[in-house]
C-alpha cells in the first residue's frame, strides 16, 4: 500500500517543499527512512512508531519504507514526524484515501502522540500559499504564526486531533487579518533624557534619516549607549512588506511569541563583544540566521568594538556593502538578508580618558587598541561622533540639556524617508546610505561651493574613492533633513565633520 503527503523543511530562510512517500509492503518487518535524511530525521522512526502505539494504533509486522523526495538535498529538523504518521494512517486505512491531497502537513510528534511546534512555519506556509495548496496542517503551537501568513491553516494538539480533523475534510477558507501591533511610539526610552551630547544626537539622527552607520567615540559614561538604545526608537514604523520579511527571518530562528505573531517594531539587537563570527553571521550545518539578520531593517549596536574577535570584525564588511551575507556550507550555500543600521562605540583608548591628563595608556597602547579596527572597515563607517562627559550643569538638567525629544527626532526621520521613498521609487535601493556608486553622481547633486568643500577635504585627510562616496551620501541626507535639492555647503561640511576616521585625524580627533 502506497501514499504520499506533502511536507516542507527549512534551508537558510527558504521552505523547501518535499513528498513524503510511504509504502506498506510484505517482507521483512522494520521501519526505514531514504531520501538523505540526517541523524535528526531518522529520530523520526523512533518518535511516530512509539505516538502511534499510545494513541492504540497497532502497526502490522509489515516493512514500512519512507522516501523524503527529492533525495538528492539533505533534509534536517523534526517536522516530518506528523506527515510520516499521516502517510502510515492512511496507508492502514485509518484516514481517507486522497484526504491530504494538496494539503501541507508539517510538525513534530511526543511519544504519547502531542504534536509540538516547529521554527519555520512561517515560510512553509507561505511557500504552500505559492504552489497553490488547498490549506495546511501545523501544530497549535504555531498557528498564530501560520495565520499570520493569510492562508487557510488548521492547528492540530495531538494525533487524534489530526485524524479527526482529516476525517472530517473541512479546511478553514477564512483567514484572520492578524495587524501589525507596534508598541506605542512614546514608549521606550527619549532622546531628551541624554544631556548634552547635541554632536552625537545630530549624528544619529542623520544615520537614522540615511540609514548611515555610525560609530560612536568617547570615555566611559558618557552616554554612548544610551544613544545607541534610544536610535531605533526614531526610525519609523515598519510598513507591513517589511514585518513579513522579519517575521519570516525570526520564525526561522525559532523567535516568534505565541502572543504577537507579526514582528511589530523595528529590531534592536545588542550582542555582547564576546559573541562568536558563527553566533554574528549565522551557524550551524543548516545555518540559521546570526545576529547580523535578526537586525534586519532596525539596528546592530556593538559596544565595546574593538574588542569584538578579529574574525567578527572582518565579516561585517561584506554585509554593510551588499546589504547581505552569504554563508557556504556542505549542505549548500545561503544568502540571509542583512539591511541594517550599525552602530558601534568604542573608548578612545584602553583606559577611556584619552586625550587628556587622566589617560594612563602608552601611545603604543593607544595605537595597538585603535588598530584592531582595521581602515577598510573604518571606511564602512558613515559617520563618527565624539561623545564627551556632561558638565555638572548637563547632568543636573540646568540649561535645557535634555535637548530634541524623540517624537520630534522620530517627525523628521519620517520626513526624510518620504524625501526618499520619492526620490528612488523605481529603483532597487530606498536610502541614501544604499546609494550605488555609479548613481552617486545623478543623486548627490552639489553647487559649486560645496563641490569645492569637498575637492579640499578630499586632498586634505586622503580620502578614498569609498570615503569620498559616503560623505556625499550623508551630505544629501543632511540636505533632505532641511528640504533642499541640492547639496550645499553647510550640507557638506557637516558631513565633512563627520567624517574623522582617517588615519592623520584618528588619534587626534579621538
Amino acid at each position: 500500500m502506497y501514499t504520499s503527503v506533502m511536507s516542507a523543511y527549512l534551508m537558510g530562510l527558504e521552505a523547501v517543499p518535499v513528498q513524503v512517500e510511504v509504502d506498506v509492503s510484505d517482507g521483512l518487518p522494520g521501519f526505514y527512512m531514504v531520501g538523505y535524511v540526517s541523524t535528526q530525521v531518522r529520530e523520526t522512526c523512533s518518535r511516530v512508531r512509539t505516538a502511534l502505539r499510545n494513541e492504540r494504533v497497532t502497526i502490522p509486522p509489515k516493512k514500512i519504507t519512507v522516501n523524503l523526495s527529492p533525495g538528492d538535498l539533505p533534509k534536517s529538523g523534526t517536522g516530518f514526524d506528523l506527515p510520516v504518521a499521516a502517510g502510515i494512517l492512511e496507508t492502514l486505512g485509518r484516514l481517507p484515501a486522497g484526504a491530504l491531497k494538496n494539503i501541507l502537513v508539517a510538525g513534530e510528534l511526543g511519544l504519547d502522540g502531542k504534536v509540538h511546534g516547529i521554527r519555520g512555519i512561517f515560510s512553509m506556509v507561505w511557500r504552500a500559499a505559492q504552489m497553490g495548496c488547498r490549506a495546511c496542517v501545523v501544530p497549535g503551537e504555531n498557528l498564530r504564526e501560520a495565520q499570520a501568513v493569510g492562508f487557510p491553516v488548521v492547528g492540530v494538539e495531538n494525533l487524534e486531533e489530526f485524524a479527526e480533523v482529516v476525517r472530517r475534510g473541512e479546511w478553514k477558507t477564512e483567514t484572520p487579518h492578524i495587524q501589525i501591533t507596534e508598541s506605542g511610539e512614546e514608549e521606550g526610552p527619549d532622546f531628551a533624557d541624554v544631556l548634552g551630547q547635541e554632536e552625537a544626537k545630530r549624528a544619529a539622527l542623520l544615520a537614522a534619516a540615511g540609514f548611515h552607520n555610525l560609530l560612536l567615540v568617547g570615555p566611559p559614561g558618557s552616554g554612548k549607549s544610551m544613544i545607541a538604545r534610544r536610535l531605533s526608537g526614531i526610525l519609523p514604523p515598519l510598513s507591513r512588506p517589511e514585518a513579513l520579511e522579519l517575521t519570516r527571518i525570526y520564525s526561522a530562528a525559532g523567535m516568534l511569541s505565541g502572543e504577537q505573531p507579526l514582528i511589530g517594531r523595528r529590531p534592536f539587537r545588542a550582542p555582547h563583544h564576546t559573541i562568536s563570527p558563527q553566533a554574528l553571521a549565522g551557524g550551524g550545518r543548516i545555518p540559521v540566521p546570526g545576529e547580523i539578520t535578526l537586525a534586519h531593517r532596525g539596528v546592530l549596536f556593538l559596544d565595546e568594538f574593538p574588542e569584538l574577535d578579529r574574525r567578527s570584525l572582518q565579516l561585517l564588511r561584506q554585509p554593510l556593502e551588499e546589504r547581505k551575507i552569504w554563508i557556504a556550507r556542505t549542505g549548500g550555500r545561503f544568502c540571509f538578508p542583512a539591511a541594517f543600521l550599525l552602530v558601534a562605540a568604542m573608548n578612545p583608548c584602553p583606559c577611556g580618558q584619552f586625550p587628556g591628563g587622566k589617560c594612563t595608556c602608552t601611545p603604543t597602547e593607544i595605537a595597538r587598541y585603535q588598530g584592531k579596527v582595521s581602515r577598510p572597515l573604518l571606511d564602512r563607517m558613515d559617520l563618527c561622533a565624539v561623545t564627551e562627559n556632561p558638565t555638572y550643569r548637563e547632568l543636573r538638567g540646568e540649561n535645557g540639556a535634555g535637548g530634541i525629544s524623540s517624537a520630534a527626532m522620530r517627525e523628521q526621520v519620517k520626513n526624510a524617508w518620504r524625501i526618499q521613498r520619492e526620490r528612488y521609487r523605481s529603483e532597487t535601493f530606498s536610502f541614501n546610505g544604499e546609494i550605488p556608486s555609479e548613481k552617486i553622481r545623478y543623486y548627490c547633486e552639489t553647487d559649486a561651493e560645496a563641490e569645492r568643500l569637498l575637492e579640499a577635504s578630499f586632498a586634505r585627510m586622503d580620502l578614498g574613492g569609498r570615503g569620498c562616496h559616503r560623505i556625499l551620501r550623508v551630505a544629501r541626507t543632511a540636505a533632505d533633513l532641511e528640504g533642499s535639492e541640492r547639496i550645499r555647503e553647510n550640507h557638506m561640511a557637516e558631513a565633512v565633520s563627520y567624517r574623522m576616521i582617517t588615519k592623520e585625524n584618528w588619534e587626534v580627533r579621538i
